[in-house]
């Protein structure tokens, strides 16, 4: 079966949803491309006898990562925990001990903090205690790492001890990689590539079909598929035996799905706009009413997009979008601010005022309160021009406000990629 990890998350505030879990993916993903699989990720709170339980679920895996747990404070009981979980008790490393405590001076005086000494150096010793036999990451902030194997005469994997700041963890995963206790645990593995496809307004019900029609072709192939905000997704996970499989699974789904299947290499509908922008040398402005500039702030995470992002308006009332963007009042008084007409006119005006090749156009009810019998919470009136060429929508969307708003964005970005790619 190869190498086989798992993952413990801790926190209170992960568990309750008040921080998303960034580090359990970005692991996933980080152990994929080294010939890890991923066995489960597990998020527990800041309580000894749960996490203490998730590393018992996970101790038949060949290594197991926490993340979490090891600042100053009460709660921070990780490094504790699995040194008793692997039978190590703790002790204090005195060389560590300096150390923390010169990283924490210098970040006390950087930020011109003047804290109780002698609680800095309760809080220091704390972070400083080993189980025995661990061995040790150098801290990226103020938390070592920890690769703790079992007792002597234990079973189970090693267990590798990562801080939670996710800028931390990742500074510090070269050198958990490179760690003797580390690379021997994970030295079965074998290259386990991922290719992923993207379709855009394809039923799940419609894939789902193809995949069965092809199954008998797609042996080795580990294949799933998600769908969000109107875009599927299919992500599959491969030995590099089953290549050919992968490639009879490139060409079913081209021929069954044609241009549906927009990125069969994998690249997003935002890579793919910023590249057709950069090719034609083409600049792009926005005049968003319900999204309020959300589509210019996709439009800018691409790096490089200063090259053909001029600018976006935000004309959230009538007279925004008539003094902003040159929409005529008359035009709104005779066909309502959510048509067709205004997104067009909308549209042309972020092209006039900035001056850019490619203009787009959103205007809506994004709710939950605002609608009508004939413009109900949910219609958007969406609008991209271009030099020679133009394309209109009105969608429905359901959903909370906030569904409604990120949902015409990714219509429109792929308004904005049809366009460019005709």
């Amino acid at each position: 079966m190869g190498v086989r990890a798992g993952v413990v998350v801790t926190g209170t505030e992960v568990l309750t949803g008040r921080v998303a879990d960034r580090n359990g993916p970005w692991l996933a993903d980080q152990l994929r491309r080294v010939g890890v699989d991923i066995a489960d990720i597990v998020v527990v709170g800041d309580r000894p006898e749960d996490l203490r339980d998730a590393l018992a679920f996970l101790a038949g895996l060949d290594l197991i990562i926490t993340t979490g747990g090891l600042g100053p404070t009460a709660d921070d009981l990780t490094a504790e925990v699995v040194g008793q979980f692997q039978g190590r008790a703790s002790a204090l490393d005195v060389q560590l001990e300096v150390q923390i405590g010169g990283i924490v001076e210098r970040l006390m005086v950087g930020r011109g903090w003047k804290t109780d000494s002698d609680a800095t150096a309760a809080a220091t010793r704390k972070q400083a205690m080993v189980p025995e036999g661990a061995s040790v990451l150098s801290p990226v902030g103020t938390a070592p790492g920890l690769v703790v194997p079992p007792a002597v005469g234990r079973a189970g994997p090693p267990v590798l001890v990562l801080p939670g700041p996710p800028r931390e963890l990742q500074g510090m995963w070269a050198a958990a990689l490179a760690d003797p206790l580390v690379a021997a645990a994970l030295s079965g593995r074998e290259e386990l590539r991922q290719d992923t496809m993207r379709l855009w307004s394809t039923p799940e019900s419609e894939l789902s079909a193809a995949l069965r029609r092809h199954s008998h072709e797609l042996a080795g192939l580990e294949i799933t598929t998600c769908l969000s905000d109107g875009e599927l997704e299919v992500v599959t996970r491969y030995a590099p035996a089953a290549q050919p499989a992968y490639e009879r699974l490139t060409a079913a789904l081209t021929g069954d799905f044609g241009p549906a299947l927009y990125s069969p290499d994998g690249r997003t509908v935002d890579r793919i706009v910023a590249q057709l922008l950069l090719e034609r040398s083409w600049t792009i402005a926005t005049t968003e009413s319900c999204t309020a500039g959300l589509l210019a702030g996709r439009l800018t995470e691409q790096a490089g997009s200063s090259a053909y992002l001029l600018g976006g308006l935000v004309t959230y009332s009538n007279l925004a979008k008539h003094e902003l963007a040159g929409v005529p009042l008359e035009l709104i008084d005779r066909v309502g601010a959510v048509s067709e007409e205004v997104a067009e006119a909308m549209a042309s005006g972020a092209r006039w005022r900035l001056g850019a090749d490619v203009g787009v156009g959103i205007t809506g009810v994004a709710g939950p309160d605002g609608g009508t019998a004939d413009k109900p919470v949910g219609l958007v009136h969406l609008y991209v021009v271009a030099p020679g060429q133009s394309l209109s929508r009105a969608v429905n969307l359901p959903g909370s406000r906030s569904d409604v708003r990120q949902r015409t964005v990714a219509i429109a970005m792929h308004m904005i990629r049809s366009v460019l790619s005709s």
